[in-house]
């Protein structure tokens, strides 16, 4: 099965997704790294990516689920996946994919941001990420301001109903 953990810049992707694969013994991938050089030069410089922007890295996690799937391998991606166009590249025509969405308010995550070092996101595209997102109706719906634990227990008591 292949995990996408999704949501905006700052909701914890990485911190929930790694957390939730250390826990179920999955690898986890954060999605940024994905990103050709191109598009995280553009992101440093607080410029929103575009759909044309992010095609090519969404077609290379979709590969990386594809081999994972094919393998039997498990797997946690940590990816914004904001609009419904995106979650069909990654998913289609795949029966062991689930999409997880970290939900929050503006303000927490401006908070989260405000607080964050070392990450090549400018903190004012949190603004651009949020007209863009399409929330998603099928995935499991975790909100942010519970206690990282209480997020991972939620989404593994999802996963086993």
């Amino acid at each position: 099965m292949v995990l996408i953990v999704m949501g905006v810049t700052g909701c914890g992707k990485t911190t929930v997704g790694t957390r939730l694969a250390g826990e179920l013994g999955w690898a986890f991938e954060d999605a940024d790294a994905f990103h050709p050089p191109e598009n995280i030069a553009k992101m440093r410089r607080g410029i929103a990516l575009t759909d044309e922007d992010r095609a090519p890295w969404l077609s290379a996690i979709r590969a990386r689920a594809d081999r994972a799937i094919a393998g039997g391998e498990s797997l946690v991606v940590g990816c914004s996946a904001l609009k419904a166009a995106y979650r069909r590249v990654l998913g289609e025509g795949l029966r062991a994919i689930r999409f997880v969405y970290l939900r929050g308010d503006e303000p927490l995550l401006a908070e989260r941001l405000r607080n964050r070092l070392g990450h090549f996101m400018d903190p004012t595209l949190l603004g651009s990420q949020l007209a863009t997102l399409e929330e998603p109706e099928s995935a499991i719906r975790i909100e942010i301001a519970l206690p990282l634990a209480a997020q991972v227990r939620r989404i593994r008591e999802k996963l086993e109903a």
